[in-house]
């Protein structure tokens, strides 16, 4: 664990309000829907009543949010504006006038903070490849160059360009980066100071994606923008742009009925998404950050799975109890489930003799290494040292986890012999994502393959690598 002081006090449940069957119950749902989760902190009334780590995730470890990012670039857009440096009609060509291509249409000329802080900038789809594609070197050219299908304004289009040129544009007025930015404005007078980002490949952070911070950060993030912007007594954030940032501004198309995905359907603000109850902030593969002011709530979630399936947990199985009066058997019950929170091992024996060498077949979809790589796997004291061509050892622990940092990322290691196979799961900690290794002695071949595959490529070299610096291919 982290020697890092705690950002938020600590409360038993039953003494903030809460009942802690209704936690358990929560935690069984997940379980019940094979919800992969990798942290879950619930606070209530500003203290922490329930927090848990499903090993080998843990407190103390920044975890990749993917687009829960961007609701961390519209705090430092709304700090620009609180400082009068930019304005929600201020327009991009005006912003970035270097960036403006010669050919940029009118509509392209209109566009403004408003139009990219709430994806109404009149585009069919997420631009961002497309935008790459015509400008390699330059996102924010390409995003102006390419066309409209609808008015600004009108729609609501998920779209992970206008946060990058949201997070230049903060760049411009303020003359710091991004990073640079939030940590002296926010994370720092937060008590944050382990805030990670990954960069495009001219070393600029993405803004629409890339920030690492550890779940105590989420839920601290979510507890300054339920108290309006206000940390300690000390207001870092301008009450009127939490209030406008996490405010319906546009719907959000149905997908279908509208039922499988209830809590993406309520409508959009500015880079935070409307509630069934409250808002959110939310990151591909289940990372969120849920404020539900009616209730003086917040529940941060780090995970890899299907994000509406924890939604339906709160409100059906957390919400509803949340006030029943509980004794303190019952707390004491829920802490010790929560100290206890693992993702299952890989079953099978260690057979401390056996060594094995392989080539690595890559036609499996999502797999992380090269076609032809060799792999070979060798018994250690405590398990095993695997490796790969292009990888240096990689320590796999039995029926424990065995962590090491090949190429400045750690990546965290369970394997067990099922018979003529040895399987490994290769979990890339601080992000979502593990690979699951099969060697095959008999046919001497391996694979390696994600569970899922990262936004940014199947890569594996790519995601170990600190920083990760990439041009992404984000759909």
């Amino acid at each position: 664990m982290s020697s890092q002081r705690p950002l938020l006090p600590r409360s038993a449940p039953a003494a903030s309000g809460v009942s802690s069957r209704a936690v358990s119950l929560l935690l069984d749902r997940l379980e019940a829907v094979s919800a992969e989760c990798h942290s879950i902190m619930v606070v209530h009334r500003g203290h922490v009543v329930a927090e848990g780590w499903w090993a080998p995730y843990s407190a103390d470890r920044p975890h990749l949010l993917y687009s829960l990012t961007k609701s961390f670039t519209s705090v430092a857009v709304g700090l620009t504006i609180g400082d009068g440096l930019l304005g929600p009609a201020d327009r991009v060509v005006d912003v970035l006038p270097d960036h403006v291509p010669a050919d940029v249409s009118a509509q392209g000329r209109r566009l403004t903070v408003h139009h990219l802080l709430s994806m109404t900038v009149g585009r069919p789809e997420d631009s961002l490849a497309e935008a790459w594609e015509l400008e390699p070197g330059d996102l924010v050219k390409g995003f102006l160059r390419l066309p409209f299908s609808t008015a600004e304004g009108t729609r609501h289009t998920y779209d992970n360009a206008t946060t990058f040129v949201l997070a230049r544009m903060v760049e411009r007025v303020t003359g710091r980066g991004l990073p640079e930015f939030l940590d002296e404005r926010l994370f720092k007078p937060m008590g944050i100071d382990h805030a990670e980002w990954d960069r495009v490949a001219s070393g600029a952070a993405f803004g629409f994606h890339g920030l690492h911070l550890t779940t105590e950060a989420v839920a601290a993030f979510g507890e300054l923008l339920l108290r309006g912007g206000l940390w300690g007594g000390e207001r870092l954030v301008p009450r009127e742009w939490v209030d406008l940032a996490t405010s319906h501004h546009i719907d959000c198309a149905l997908s279908g009925d509208g039922s499988d995905n209830a809590d993406f359907t309520r409508g959009y603000g500015y880079q935070f998404w409307m509630s069934r109850h409250g808002y959110h902030g939310h990151g591909a593969f289940g990372q969120q950050c849920v404020v539900v002011p009616s209730h003086d709530l917040v529940i941060a979630v780090t995970a890899q799975g299907e994000t509406q399936d924890v939604f339906d947990a709160l409100w059906e199985c957390l919400l509803p109890g949340l006030h029943d009066e509980d004794s303190p058997q019952d707390d004491e019950t829920l802490a010790d489930r929560l100290r206890h929170l693992a993702l299952p091992r890989i079953p099978g024996t260690p057979d401390p003799t056996r060594s094995a060498t392989a080539t690595l077949d890559a036609t499996p979809e999502g797999s992380a290494l090269p076609d032809g790589t060799t792999v070979t796997v060798d018994p250690t004291d405590t398990g095993w040292l695997v490796r790969f061509a292009s990888l240096s050892d990689i320590e796999v622990g039995h029926t424990t986890w065995r962590e090491s940092s090949p190429l400045g990322r750690p990546i965290v290691a369970t394997g067990a012999w099922q018979g003529p196979l040895f399987v490994a799961d290769l979990y890339v900690i601080t992000t979502p994502h593990r690979v699951r290794l099969t060697l095959d002695t008999t046919t001497q071949t391996a694979t390696a393959v994600w569970t899922t595959v990262p936004l940014t490529g199947p890569s594996l070299e790519l995601h170990v690598r600190s920083p990760l610096m990439t041009r992404p291919d984000v759909a």
